[in-house]
């Protein structure tokens, strides 16, 4: 079946078209035309935008759920939820715990990998264990150790191949060896939470590494004698920095000044989103930790540290447009295709593009989410 839908405005990679009819045949893209063809069905969302669906590459949990309870139940609930953000594809997101824990949860998603009927499983995320305590934020220092190949290989063994990226500390002892196996294998390595200096983080990248966890939370700053795992982010090329713009992790004035250091299309908006999030105010677990959630953070009970954040993606999307420092297409691209070019899935998600899943948000003229698509149906509506 083909149907041609009708809007203002569509956000291709590198363009973006106006008017005219994006075709649609049997769930997946087809071709933009500035005309109709005859005897067409026409979905008609004039005075609207269409934009790929979004990518949460960094994602612990959602509306009540989280990856570490390993609840099959959980994460496809989460998977529905999600549609209701904007966001189409995600890596389920692991916290530092224990290897049986760890190897529970990668069994789990990769259970219900391929059933979900919400956003996709694109992949998995270990946010962990490989840290420093120096900057553990809401992680379990208890469990923080040095990389071994032969656990990440059993770990991969019971996701059924499904970890995609793994986060860790460059100053760990192996970290070149282990980032050179892995990147070899196609495991995207990211590197946070973490008092590296610069040197540290420059070999880590040189080995493979190319992606920076939540960049300037949970890391060794800039100083202007060492420049630290900061200065990192903003001086070594090629490599991609999630971003928290929920206005609470990162002031907006930090993500301008990064986005000009690295460039908008080297800057991946994440969530970084915990349990709490599309929930009321309240207390909640992060892993292992009691959190509250007030006034649009989430935070550890003991400290009060930030703990993951409550943050919607179609939020971070909007917001950086909102504080002036992204275009539309800018902050659409940061949301969708630049997360999916970090951990290598842009060949199958995070762009309007012949022969993709049409998988697809409707934005109004302020960037407020009205529906969401998923292989060309609707399966969410505002």
């Amino acid at each position: 079946m083909t149907q041609y839908i009708k809007a203002d405005k569509f956000y291709y990679p590198q363009e973006t078209k106006s008017g005219g009819y994006l075709e649609v045949t049997d769930g997946h893209f087809g071709k933009w035309l500035s005309d109709l063809p005859e005897r067409a069905e026409v979905l008609d969302y004039t005075g609207y935008q269409i934009a790929p669906g979004l990518v949460d590459t960094h994602i612990h949990g959602f509306a009540g759920h989280d990856v570490m309870d390993c609840d099959p139940a959980g994460i496809l609930a989460m998977s529905r939820e999600l549609l209701s953000t904007g966001v189409t594809s995600f890596l389920p997101t692991t916290l530092t715990s224990s290897a049986e824990r760890l190897t529970e949860a990668s069994k789990t998603v990769a259970k219900v990998a391929g059933t979900e009927e919400g956003a996709k499983i694109q992949g998995i995320y270990f946010e962990g264990p490989y840290f420093t305590e120096k900057y553990k934020g809401a992680q379990n220092p208890s469990y923080m150790k040095n990389p071994s190949l032969e656990e990440f290989a059993n770990w991969q063994h019971a996701a059924n191949g499904l970890i995609k990226k793994i986060a860790l500390a460059p100053e760990r002892e192996g970290v070149a060896d282990f980032v050179s196996h892995l990147t070899k294998q196609g495991v995207t390595v990211a590197l946070g939470h973490s008092n590296a200096t610069y040197e540290e983080a420059k070999r880590a990248v040189q080995a493979g590494a190319s992606v920076w966890v939540h960049a300037y939370n949970g890391m060794r700053g800039l100083n202007h004698r060492e420049p630290g795992m900061v200065g990192a982010v903003y001086n070594l090329p090629n490599t991609y920095a999630e971003l928290i713009c929920d206005g609470h992790h990162v002031s907006p004035v930090a993500c301008d000044i990064l986005m000009k250091q690295k460039n908008h299309n080297h800057v991946a908006l994440i969530t970084d989103c915990m349990a709490a999030g599309g929930q009321p105010d309240g207390d909640y677990m992060l892993g292992e930790f009691p959190v509250t959630v007030e006034n649009g953070t989430a935070r550890l009970k003991d400290g009060g540290n930030l703990a993951g954040s409550i943050l919607k993606l179609k939020d971070g999307l909007k917001n950086v447009v909102a504080w002036g420092i992204a275009s539309p297409e800018e902050a659409v691209r940061m949301a969708s295709l630049i997360p999916a070019i970090s951990v290598g899935i842009d060949n199958i998600c995070g762009q309007i593009k012949e022969g993709y899943a049409a998988d697809f948000i409707v934005l109004d003229k302020d960037l407020n989410l009205l529906a969401t698509y998923l292989n060309g149906e609707k399966v969410w509506e505002g």
